[in-house]
């Protein structure tokens, strides 16, 4: 079990739930309310049972790659999942044009935020997902790839950038056509630890997967002759276990990163504007006309670059909406879910 990333966090939470008939499992593949679930005595096709089901009010009461969850097999490859065991990370963002949100994955010890040059490469789009790493209480890594697109002095550039702006993130620059970098990833692998991989559609997160692994487990597409983009071929969440005893979570690439639940996250990135909002003159500052910000203070004076604090405002204000939203619609969920209730009652009473 320790190949699959058990540890004393999930034995400390095991045994309250385990009774005659009951194993643990961990969730290694996903597709639309189908699982597959691997534990050290066999692979098994999962569903959820319909009272998890009933009594679930949102997207994360149900499992999601990287879980461990309480199982029953059925027989020799099936099972039914009864319950999701107490998660130590979660990996999640707003559903696109939903008020729900979505599990990308769970357990997870270290996330790889991958980019490269050829597509929607920008610091903005770093710190969105730095917010959303950082959320979920991940430590992140950020790889650009695909450097061999770029020249000697435009790799130095983009690098020194990167360094500058998050000077306290490990940063990783490799190729995998070539060979660059990848020995250096491969050697930080640790057994037992869980990793994933995030980022856009066609920056290689599947090839980066395949060189590590050594073998062609993920499909990939062939890089366009015109755009010089491979095309993005993952369509589902899997989990694969290296030479190494480290564990790798493939993800679909992502149009769109909604933040919700993230205000920790956003004020861990942005720990420079953090700082500053401690000297502002009024407590309840929202640092965009207030008299006395510090934050705006320091934009003026050109110790804050403008277009980290506009990301900043921009992150905070969409957060704000959709965990609102996100509130309101469990409120609803709740309420329908307590008329159902009574409506029972009553069906019982006049029986």
């Amino acid at each position: 079990m320790t190949d699959l990333g058990y540890s004393k966090f999930i034995e400390a939470v095991e045994k309250p739930y385990l009774d005659e008939g009951f194993v643990v499992a961990r969730v290694i593949e996903e597709h639309r309310g189908q699982y597959v679930v691997k534990n050290n005595l066999a692979e098994f096709s999962a569903t959820v049972i319909g009272k998890l089901m009933f009594y679930s009010s949102s997207r994360e009461d149900y499992p999601a790659v990287g879980d461990w969850v309480i199982i029953k097999p059925v027989n020799n490859n099936q099972a039914t999942i009864h319950q999701i065991m107490p998660r130590k990370t979660l990996l999640k963002r707003k559903s696109s044009g939903q008020t729900d949100t979505q599990i990308i994955a769970s357990n997870i010890d270290i996330a790889f935020i991958v980019e490269s040059p050829d597509r929607d490469y920008n610091l903005n789009r770093f710190e969105r997902y730095l917010a959303l790493v950082s959320s979920g209480n991940i430590k992140p890594v950020i790889v650009l790839n695909k450097i061999d697109l770029l020249s000697a002095k435009e790799l130095e550039l983009k690098l020194n950038e990167l360094k500058k702006r998050f000077n306290d993130i490990e940063i990783l620059p490799i190729s995998t056509i070539f060979g660059i970098g990848i020995t250096d990833l491969i050697n930080s692998f640790l057994c037992g630890y869980t990793y994933c991989f995030i980022g856009s559609s066609g920056v290689g997160k599947s090839s980066i997967i395949n060189v590590c692994m050594g073998k062609n487990l993920i499909a990939t597409g062939e890089i366009s002759s015109t755009r010089q983009r491979g095309r993005h071929i993952t369509t589902t969440r899997s989990l694969y276990i290296l030479d190494s005893g480290g564990i790798l979570i493939d993800n679909p690439g992502m149009r769109e990163i909604g933040l919700v639940d993230a205000k920790t996250g956003i004020t861990d990135v942005f720990s420079q504007i953090k700082e500053l909002a401690s000297k502002c003159r009024f407590s309840n500052c929202i640092h965009i006309h207030e008299p006395g910000c510090a934050i705006l203070e320091a934009v003026r004076a050109g110790e804050l670059e403008k277009e980290k604090y506009d990301n900043y405002i921009k992150l905070v204000k969409e957060n704000e909406f959709n965990t609102i939203t996100k509130l309101e619609k469990r409120e609803k969920d709740h309420k329908f879910g307590k008329f159902i209730k009574q409506a029972k009652k009553q069906m019982k009473k006049y029986k």
